[in-house]
Parts: structure tokens; sequence; C-alpha cells
């Protein structure tokens, strides 16, 4: 017997009840979201709230080292029996060179002035705020790391375990951390001779070899594997992912710069949970931007060699001023269209490079996605707002993706970076929706990983629309 149509409807009201919810959920959540962001100031004390809750799928352009607070630093400097100068601020790991200044974390502590100078120059602390420490700010973030890296590696399971549940405090589920400074190897002949010519692929097959017959860079390598096995122990689960990046530092010499591309191109192929190479250091070091072209040249070759590994590459984190004009034209195109980059990291002068729409259409068409820090764009380049590349890249369609940089350093979190780029650049829930989401589709995980975290993801996307429809609800009752 047929149904009536008003029986049909009944059916399939009844079918299917989490549908319907979920649509109307969803709309609830982004009438609410509009209220927060609309108006002459939007209301931000209820979007930090909002956004804490978010669900977040990854942050893609993570520093560990500069993402762990100085207060954790503080403590493994004790628990490692080393003292810190109270007017330098540094780490003093040598009992011998121990002096009457020199005394314990918890001691330093007790001293608000002695505590207040060291946040200052481990972080971005009151740099804005008449702090005492009033380098240029650039110079201030990239010194913080001379601070602190003496007990940065050396507690890797630790770190890695406080960064897993600062980021399921704040409903994250995913993070590519920029871990360890791949094996590095000095060879002075090769820095002598080496020349960004025709004949830089031979030269680089050459040095290769050299490497790879070297007992001490296989050991390197596998020192490195060692490391990130043990420190990566107990960080995977359900709720939460990591994977990680060796890096290279672009202001060292040459035949520093290229075992260390080699070095993180052969663990990328050997560890599973290496999913990607990176290039960081300040880009406008004499050094970087007299090498760039040959570092590109040089990650050319290897990614030639092993296609399969994949390329985030710090580039373009430029701003007019820091270097010549001419040095801002070139980086962002090359970083792709060189070396192979599969994402960028900042791309901030990208409005500077040679013909800049024919780039961002390539990249819009290549899905090549830009890892935006508004904060550490702000707080060392001096770009926000308007003037920041965001609203170029969104224009032309350039997949981008919300990400934190160094958030120990500028004392910050994911939820606020969402919080900025929705306020300054007035988006909606959809919008943001799909950054979360965009986060994961653009990770360098397999497949499998990134198809069991979106579904994840969309789970948790429910919950959340759930919760605030309900919230919404309630207070109108």
């Amino acid at each position: 017997m047929k149904k009536t149509i008003p029986s049909l409807l009944i059916a399939l009201a009844f079918a299917a009840p989490a549908a319907v919810n979920a649509a109307s959920n969803q709309d609830i959540t982004a009438r609410h979201f509009a209220s927060l962001v609309s108006g002459p100031q939007p209301k931000l004390a209820e979007l930090t709230m909002f956004f804490t809750q978010f669900p977040k799928g990854g942050d893609l352009h993570n520093h560990y080292s500069g993402a762990i607070y100085a207060e954790q630093y503080l403590e493994w400097v004790d628990k490692q029996g080393y003292c810190i100068d109270k007017e330098t601020s540094r780490i003093v790991t040598d009992q011998a060179k121990r002096t009457a200044g020199c005394v314990s974390a918890q001691d330093l502590a007790l001293d608000n002035t002695a505590l207040r100078n060291l946040l200052q120059r481990w972080s971005v602390k009151d740099f804005y705020n008449h702090g005492a420490q009033q380098m240029p700010p650039d110079h201030t973030f990239f010194e913080t790391f001379g601070y602190f890296n003496d007990v940065a590696s050396t507690n890797g399971n630790d770190g890695l375990k406080r960064l897993k549940q600062r980021a399921i405090d704040e409903n994250l589920s995913y993070i590519e951390t920029v871990y360890e400074i791949a094996p590095i190897t000095l060879d002075p002949d090769f820095d002598k001779s080496v020349k960004n010519d025709g004949s830089l692929p031979q030269q680089l097959d050459a040095y290769l070899k050299k490497l790879e017959a070297n007992p001490s860079f296989a050991k390197g390598i596998a020192d490195y594997n060692t490391h990130l096995d043990t420190s990566s122990a107990g960080i995977d689960d359900e709720q939460f992912t990591m994977r990680y990046q060796p890096f290279v530092l672009r202001f060292l010499t040459p035949s520093m710069v290229f075992s260390q591309m080699a070095a993180g191109f052969k663990l990328a192929m050997s560890n599973p949970k290496v999913v990607a190479v990176n290039i960081v250091g300040a880009e406008h070091f004499t050094v970087s931007m007299r090498d760039y072209d040959l570092h590109m040249q040089m990650f050319k070759f290897l990614k030639a060699k092993y296609p399969q590994v994949k390329l985030s590459l710090h580039a373009g984190e430029l701003a007019l001023g820091m270097v010549p004009p001419e040095g801002l034209k070139f980086h962002i195109g090359e970083a792709i269209d060189v070396a192979g980059g599969q994402r960028i990291g900042h791309g901030i002068d990208i409005v500077h490079e040679r013909n800049a729409p024919a780039l961002l259409k390539e990249m819009r068409d290549r899905k090549i996605p830009v890892e935006i820090n508004l904060s550490s764009n702000e707080f060392i380049l001096g770009i926000k707002g308007e003037a920041h590349p965001v609203t170029v890249y969104r224009k032309y369609g350039v997949p981008f993706v919300i990400s934190t940089d160094d958030a120990g350093v500028s004392r910050n979190n994911l939820s606020n970076e969402y919080m900025l780029f929705a306020t300054r650049y007035h988006a909606d829930y959809a919008e943001v929706k799909k950054l979360s989401y965009d986060s994961i589709r653009y990770s360098f995980m397999s497949d499998a990983d990134k198809q069991r975290l979106l579904k994840q993801l969309g789970d948790r996307f429910a919950k959340f629309e759930a919760d605030v429809a309900n919230s919404q609800q309630k207070s109108v009752k």
C-alpha cells in the first residue's frame, strides 16, 4: 500500500532527525558567531570563549622549541641541575662556571625583577608594554631561541606531551611541528669550491656521495630517528596526532645547509612520522639572502632524487625596508617553481614578487597553501590588518591555513590566532569552519590518517554546534 504524502513526510522526519538537527545547529551557530563579530566592536571576550571550544583540525606551522612557554623551560633547568645567571638570563650548564649570581630557576622565580627580565628575553612579553628589553622586534624574537635551547632537545617527550595537552585543551587534534635540527656535516672544501652555475648538479651529486660514505652522517640520521622515536612515544592516540619536520638552518655554510637537507630527505624516507623537510631561520640575514637561490637549487636537486618527500618552506618572511626592494621579488616564486615547495610558510612578500598575479594564480590552481601566522608577522615584520597579504590570498582564491608559528615565544595560542583572523578580516562561520577542515586537508599526513581525523573533526563539529545551539536556545527562554 502506497504511503500518502503527509505520512511520507512524517516518516522522513523520523528517519533522519540527526541530519535535520545538524543543519539547524550549524545555522544557529553561524548566527551566533555573526552576532559576536558584527557591530562596531567585536565581542572579544565571548569570541575567546567561542574559539577556545571551536574544533580545530591542525596547526601546520609550529616550531617545537618556540611553542614551549618559558615557565616550562625553567622547570627543566632545575630538573637537569643547571642554573641561570640572574644578570644575563643565560642558562649555565657547566658546573665549573657556576658563580654566586647563577641561581636555580626556583630561586630566580622568587625574584620578580629577575624573572620579569628573563621573560622579556625568552619571549616577547612586555615588548609593547614599555618593557626594559627594547631591541628591535625581529632581533628580540630570533634571539629568544639561544636562551632556552640547552633544555629544549633534552626534554622532548615531556615537551611534546605538554604541547599535546595544551592542544587538547583548546580542541585541536593535530600538530605538524618543526622538530629538531637535521644532522649537520661541515665540509670546508665544498664551501670553498661550490658554484651556483650549470655545474651545480654535478657538484651536489659528488658531495651527496661523499656524505653517504661518511659514517658520521649515517650515525646522525640514526641518532635523529632514535631521538624522535623516544620523544614521540605516547603522543599519538585516538584524540590526538603529531607529525614532524626536521629543519635546516638557512644561515649556515653551503656544506652544512646541504648536509642538513640531505639528512632531512633521508629521514622523511625512513621514518613514517617525518612527513616533510623545512628550512628556517631569519630570511633577512646576510647569508640567508646571499644563498637563497643556491638553497632552492639544492632542494630542487634532492626533490628530483626523492620526489615522495614533501616540502613546507619558510619563504617571503620579509617586509619592505628589511632588505633592498629587489630582495623581495623572488623568494616565494623560487620556493615553488625551483625548490618544489608544496606549502609556503608566512608568504608575506607576495605583493612584491615578480608577476605576483600570475604567481597567485599558480598557487590557486596548484592548491599550494600558505601557513598564515598573524601574531608573529605583526611582531617580527610589523605587518597586520589590511597590510597583511592574507587579504590578497583570500581575494585570489589561494588556499591558506591559520597557524601559530612560535606560540611560547609569542605567548599565544591557536584559538587567539583564529580570533585575530575572524575579527580583523570579517570572516563568517562558514569560512573559519572551512579553515579548520583545510588544516587537515593540507597536512602532510598519510591519506588514511587524514580521513580518520576529518571524520573525527566532523563529529566534533556536530557536538560543538549542538552545544552552541542548546546554549542559545536556553539564553532566549
